[in-house]
């Protein structure tokens, strides 16, 4: 509990001081230190500040203080030593001793770092969590959380977003300086990819402005240690004050000594820490000095930040910090005072006050860096570069990336076909299971053709959704992923795009959802919502297994062409959409394309499987939600009303044959000809009940649904079955496919067709076109232009309201996208139809 809430006639234990600088400073020195005994004087006429009674002395403190002192209550402890228990050491103790027990060694521990330096690798590593690393930046979007124990201690441990530095410039940056301002872990841990100091320790000198508890993880050392170099980071680290520590985060290398020394930063037993000021010249000190003189007197600001490091951020021209001391009573003088020396420093050294603090930063890492720093005698010219002469060649680079894609769409069938024929198989068995045990009767029906055939239709489509990913997987370990934004840069900056662009739109090639979050890291508000907004035709892996189903069933010669094709399109319409938005409702200055050009790493396989694995972990679960729900939902309206007089005909013709076909077989002795007679027999009511179902389907409830959007559909060649498909996968995408096979009466036996020969000899039943083929090339193809650009799912248009702030915007994605993918698939029907296709 927190010291602000203890109550008359209490005594507190404090067991942790949360807080920085002067202020961690001061109230150690007034004997608030952790085992010490405290109890509530009073509190003020309004509340505020309360009265306690430490080593037998009075001392006032501010609520706002008191917030910040964390205590357990005598009682608890005294009760925990009375039942025999030893903190730390308990066995099967009562929850609440438990929670005290935890409270008591509780570290909060904070991962920061700048992107591709295995921050995410590393938290990955100690919670065992499976959270996704990408050898470009941007991959963590959010705070992540876990727990776990180390040597006694519960270490709470967040990874924040991968930023460059602390300022206010994107929202990494912004998030990251808030949360480390506000929430005040007990340690910072920064990450510092080992193999590139000089940019990575920018970050690193701007945490020592900060005045907080910084333990420095040199990660990827090895790689260091393979180019022959030599860093003595254990003296650097007695000058600066801080711990250094080298890491591999990816093999789990000098992971437990790093939290030993978490460990014992946090209980103060490490020697020669201290906090250091960097020097940023005389001139600028003088600066700095004078915005503080002015920010000290408000000690409710300057206990929660730095006042050395807000004045820094002042002169910097942070708005953030800004809007921070607008609070402050004296809040006037102090923008005077950093007007007056920012021109004062801009004037003396003739350059912007931001290049000055960068300047001075960086001479102070070239400094740190040169005087512990021996490199070895390896070749300059990077692996990397050598590398990068090809795959980012303004010639080479584009034709060696479209030969991937249709490398991982080629790969995409030929790989998934032979594990996608066993899982058929598998689902096949099931269903003649279900089907030989069962009664006839309602229940059968939703088991066989509801549930079996309804999700059975999705789930063989996983080989095909694991291979995907694991090109994608490739793309973003290898680094690969980062030249492919660099080599489209120029043409996104054709369309008024931003480069950083093009990584959202890549990941949505997996999902819109984690692809729409990655657009935080792209600076400009309407470059995010244009992102955002064209997402959607980047053809997601929920997709796929519709386009494997319809190019499988009507283009088996060359897939994979089609494939791309599909894929090809969805990016034009994206590039189309953004040139339209561009010039009308989001115009925009055009923002710098600065993005890290990592280092080319071999994927680890095992990190590939693992992610890889994951897709198909939540890929499968939807078997068991939204696809379940969905297949039963559509089998249900699709099975009433039951009776109908429509179908009773058929009833009789069927009865009819049937009687026929047994007296034949009852025969002793059954000819050549009588055989051939049953067969026949046989056949035509195989066809009596197939046509009764399609009758039965048409008055059923699904099927009024889809008779009325069929006028909307008709224009572009589809009928009412594809119509009702499209609506469901509203939900999930993959639905679609899952539709068409209740829809199509699809039995997954061994002497049943397939859903796709199912789709393949389909003809029209009645109508105008009675006799003729439901689905041509041409009509099959405009199916998938509407599946590939009509409403995102519903999960997509939460993303965009999230991300956006706003329904507008996503409200307005599925009415556009709706109307876009109508009106291509209109055209292209309709211009089929006259060249004759």
């Amino acid at each position: 509990m927190k010291l602000s809430e203890l109550r008359n006639g209490q005594t507190g234990i404090i067991i942790k001081v949360r807080g920085r600088g002067a202020f961690r400073r001061r109230i150690i020195e007034m004997g608030f230190v952790k085992g010490k005994e405290i109890n509530l004087v009073k509190y003020a006429p309004l509340n505020d500040p309360i009265e306690f009674n430490i080593l037998n002395y009075e001392v006032s403190l501010r609520k706002s203080e008191a917030e910040r002192i964390e205590i357990i209550l005598k009682d608890d402890l005294e009760r925990i030593e009375n039942q025999g228990f030893k903190i730390m050491e308990t066995v099967n103790p009562d929850p609440s001793i438990e929670e005290i027990n935890e409270k008591i060694k509780e570290i909060n521990v904070v991962i920061v770092g700048n992107p591709n330096s295995g921050k995410t690798t590393l938290f990955n590593y100690v919670s065992g969590l499976q959270e996704r690393v990408g050898n470009y930046s941007g991959v963590t979007v959010t705070s992540k959380t876990a727990s776990f124990k180390h040597k006694g201690y519960k270490i709470i441990l967040t990874d924040l977003p991968g930023t460059y530095s602390l300022s206010a410039y994107s929202p990494e940056e912004l998030y990251v300086r808030r949360y480390i301002l506000e929430e005040i872990p007990d340690i910072v841990i920064n990450v510092v990819d080992a193999s590139n100091l000089e940019r990575n320790l920018y970050l690193s000198t701007q945490l020592i402005d900060m005045d907080v508890k910084v333990i420095i993880a040199l990660n990827m050392y090895d790689e260091l240690i393979a180019k022959g170099d030599r860093f003595n980071y254990i003296e650097l680290g007695m000058k600066l004050g801080i711990p250094f520590t080298a890491t591999v985060s990816s093999k789990g290398k000098g992971i437990n000594r790093l939290f030993d020394k978490v460990i014992d930063f946090y209980e103060d037993q490490l020697p020669n820490i201290r906090h250091i000021h960097l020097h940023y010249g005389d001139e600028t000190e003088k600066a700095i000095s004078c915005i503080q003189e002015q920010l000290k007197p408000n000690f409710l600001l300057t206990d929660k930040i730095s006042s050395r490091f807000l004045a820094l951020k002042l002169l910097e021209k942070d708005k953030d910090a800004e809007k921070i001391i607008q609070e402050c009573e004296n809040s006037e003088k102090i923008i005077q005072t950093t007007a007056k020396q920012i021109k004062h420093l801009e004037s003396s050294f003739n350059d912007d006050i931001e290049v000055i603090l960068a300047d001075a930063r960086y001479g102070f890492i070239v400094g740190a860096v040169k005087e512990h720093y021996r490199e070895g005698n390896h070749n300059r010219r990077k692996v990397s570069q050598n590398i990068d002469s090809v795959l980012t060649h303004k010639f080479f680079g584009y034709p060696v990336f479209i030969l991937f894609l249709i490398l991982m769409f080629q790969s995409t069938f030929s790989l998934g076909a032979y594990p996608q024929a066993l899982i058929e198989r598998m689902v096949s068995y099931i269903h003649e299971f279900f089907n030989n045990i069962m009664n006839d009767g309602m229940l059968k029906d939703l088991i066989t053709d509801g549930i079996i055939n309804g999700v059975g239709g999705v789930v063989v489509f996983l080989p095909n959704i694991l291979v995907l990913f694991f090109f994608i997987s490739i793309m973003e370990d290898t680094g690969y992923m980062a030249r492919v934004a660099f080599i489209m840069d120029k043409l996104m900056h054709k369309i008024g795009m931003h480069g950083k662009s093009f990584i959202p739109m890549l990941m949505g090639f997996g999902c819109n959802v984690p692809a729409i979050m990655a657009t935080r890291t792209i600076e400009s508000k309407n470059d995010r919502l244009l992102t955002m907004l064209i997402n959607p035709f980047m053809s997601c892996s929920a997709r796929l297994p519709v386009y494997i189903l319809i190019v499988g069933a009507f283009f088996p010669k060359n897939p994979s062409i089609y494939l791309f094709a599909i894929y090809f399109v969805g990016i034009l319409i994206a590039i189309l959409s953004a040139i339209l938005f561009k010039k009308t409702i989001l115009k925009t200055s055009e923002v710098p394309f600065v993005m890290e050009l990592p280092p080319y790493r071999i994927p680890m396989l095992k990190s590939s499987l693992k992610h890889m694995w994951n897709k198909g972990k939540q890929y499968l679960s939807k078997m068991g939600g939204v696809i379940l729900v969905a297949s039963i939902l559509i089998w249900s309206l699709g099975y009433f009303p039951r009776n109908s007089s429509l179908t009773s005909k058929f009833d009789l013709q069927s009865q009819k044959f049937k009687t026929e076909a047994s007296s034949l077989k009852s025969q002793k002795y059954i000819s050549v000809e009588e055989k051939f007679k049953i067969k026949q027999i046989e056949n035509k009511i195989d066809s009596i009940v197939l046509l009764k179902e399609a009758v039965r389907l048409q008055y059923s409830y699904i099927g009024k649904i889809g008779h009325f959007i069929s006028p909307v559909m008709e224009p572009l060649g589809l009928n009412w079955k594809m119509g009702v498909a499209i609506f469901s996968g509203v939900a999930a995408k993959e639905v679609v496919v899952s539709t068409l096979a209740v829809l199509h009466q699809v039995q997954y036996s061994e002497k049943s067709e397939t859903i796709q020969q199912k789709l393949h000899n389909e003809i029209y039943t009645q109508g105008k076109f009675i006799g003729q083929p439901v689905y041509s090339p041409l009509v099959a193809f405009t199916f998938l232009l509407f599946i590939l650009l009509y409403f995102p799912c519903i999960a997509t248009i939460v993303a965009i309201k999230n991300e956006s702030g706003s329904w507008k915007w996503a409200l307005f994605s599925m009415l556009y996208t709706t109307g876009v993918a109508w009106l291509i698939s209109f055209i292209f029907y309709q211009s089929g139809k006259l060249l004759g296709f």
